[in-house]
């Protein structure tokens, strides 16, 4: 590795002997001599998410600039799979771990981070030796999805709601009653449909809407994935976006953008919180204490929100 004080003749034979055999150095290996493997476990929720792909993404980047690498599985909403994949990752001798939200307790994760560092994302949860959670503002990012369709003249705006067993989606809802109350108007649980963060559910969430024969002039999707579900229930009852109902998701995948008309959303980059959580991992690994900025939410308007006319 060029560290060694030896001879021209003999470096020159170790390097024609690893020229010919193919030799590539052994991170592990090396990390093993200095008491590390150099990976990190990332347990994320679903693999072919679009939202937790992104931010795969951004962790590997980070990790992979850092020279160390990372091994994902995937814990399925599900407590019990997510700490028996943080048990596989110990015994993979990983340095550490990274959650990407997740059900894990607060108290579980504590407990793991007396054993190796561990970073969680979506929790708002004290930091505490060996454990550092960084959270989105969920609740700020619906509030502004919902006064952008206020600021256009809606009132009746129905909301397609994401898992209640996710911390997010609670605070989805918050956002979205605390802007209309914020104006005046009740928040009316008829204009409230249950989802699950999947388009599908988007798609039977609209029918129940409009089967209700309850009248609305806009929709808020707690996430892009049913607000894409949504918009091909509406095509599928003849109605236009936005010309008869305006649409905002969640999250701003980037196929968001590209839909039919492009979808008006929340900025949620999940790529840039992949990097956070992984810059986060690589402080904790040097005995820092993590400091992280989440960027705060925004609206990315397109052409899927218009002026209400009544």
């Amino acid at each position: 590795n060029g560290t060694a004080i030896v001879s021209e003749a003999k470096k020159k034979a170790v390097d024609e002997a690893i020229a010919q055999l193919g030799f590539v150095p052994n991170p592990m290996a090396r990390g093993l001599a200095g008491g590390r493997t150099l990976s990190v476990g990332i347990v994320t929720q679903s693999v072919d998410s679009p939202f937790y792909g992104g931010a795969m993404r951004g962790i590997e980047e980070a990790l992979d600039a850092a020279g160390y690498s990372p091994l994902f599985v995937s814990g399925h909403w599900n407590a019990a799979e997510e700490a028996r994949c943080i048990d596989v990752l110990r015994s993979r001798r990983v340095d550490g771990v990274i959650v990407l939200t997740g059900r894990l307790s607060d108290q579980a994760l504590r407990a793991y981070a007396k054993a190796l560092p561990v970073v969680v994302t979506g929790r708002s949860l004290r930091s505490a030796p060996g454990l550092y959670a960084l959270n989105f503002d969920n609740f700020e990012g619906a509030r502004l999805a919902t006064q952008h369709l206020l600021d256009l003249g809606h009132r009746r705006i129905a909301f397609i709601a994401g898992d209640p067993a996710h911390p997010d989606a609670n605070e989805r809802h918050r956002g979205y009653c605390a802007a209309l109350e914020s104006a005046g108007i009740a928040c009316d649980p008829a204009l409230v449909v249950p989802g699950d963060y999947q388009e599908e559910s988007g798609r039977r969430a609209i029918e129940q809407l409009l089967d209700q024969r309850r009248p609305f002039t806009a929709v808020f999707a707690a996430n892009d994935q049913m607000a894409l579900g949504a918009a091909l229930g509406l095509y599928r009852r003849s109605m236009r976006v936005p010309n008869d109902i305006s649409l905002i998701g969640f999250d701003d995948l980037q196929a968001s953008a590209y839909a039919v008309p492009p979808l008006t959303t929340v900025h949620h980059p999940a790529g840039e919180i992949g990097r956070l959580a992984a810059a986060a991992m690589l402080q904790l690994l040097r005995g820092e204490k993590p400091h992280v900025v989440v960027p705060a939410p925004s609206v990315i308007v397109r052409e899927s929100t218009w002026v209400s006319m009544g």
